[in-house]
């Protein structure tokens, strides 16, 4: 008569088990600790008066002219830390930035600033990739389709201002054309009107402005 194995398990085998499910809780508890911790994220800092609603005019007005898309991008922010400028245009950021001292001047000038400020980032969009003069045919352009038809370049409004010594001159290779800067330029530039007369607005080596002695 054969003998059936017995079904119970040595101690030997629950020593193995053991060892196993030792490991294993190990193993996890490492994975765990050495997981980098997901940082939470940053809070937005919360408009400041009147930021809203000149964000929701900015936008209105790109959308009546066709750009619901480009305008959804849009921010309007105020900067304190402006002194003689009345507002900037950033076109790689799509943001707008006043200085707060606009609302001494009433609300409707305040809405010029702002759409000044929005024919930049309109021209820069219409633009592309191409090359633009800041104040030129494409912003001009954009100032008459935003209602600002014979805009200045620059205001001229009783804001402190800033006298500022151009110590760094460049000339172009091409006309010859001479500029000064406060700055120093950081990037690779050319003189607009050669590469516009020589390579249809693109950038060309050839008349990438060489900085000189003062």
């Amino acid at each position: 008569m054969v003998q059936k194995k017995s079904q119970t398990r040595g101690p030997r085998f629950i020593e193995v088990v053991s060892m196993q499910l030792d490991f294993f809780s190990r193993l996890i508890a490492w994975a765990g600790a050495s997981a980098s911790p997901v940082e939470p994220r940053r809070k937005q800092p919360e408009p400041a008066p009147g930021e809203t609603a000149l964000t929701a005019q900015a936008r209105t007005l790109l959308c009546e002219l066709g750009y619901a898309e480009f305008g959804a991008a849009v921010q309007v922010r105020w900067n304190p830390r402006m002194r003689s400028t009345a507002g900037t245009a950033y076109p790689a950021r799509s943001l707008i930035t006043l200085n707060p001292r606009l609302q001494e001047f009433g609300a409707e000038e305040v809405d010029r600033t702002m759409r000044h400020e929005l024919a930049h980032l309109l021209a820069h969009h219409r633009a592309g990739r191409r090359r633009i003069a800041a104040h030129g045919k494409e912003w001009r352009k954009a100032c008459i389709d935003l209602g600002l038809a014979g805009e200045k370049r620059c205001h001229t409004l009783p804001l402190p201002q800033r006298r500022l010594t151009r110590r760094h001159r460049y000339r172009c290779p091409g006309c010859a054309v001479e500029m000064q800067r406060v700055r120093p330029i950081r990037r690779k530039t050319a003189c607009l009107a050669c590469c516009r007369e020589h390579s249809g607005g693109k950038y060309d080596e050839r008349f990438r402005f060489v900085k000189i002695r003062s």
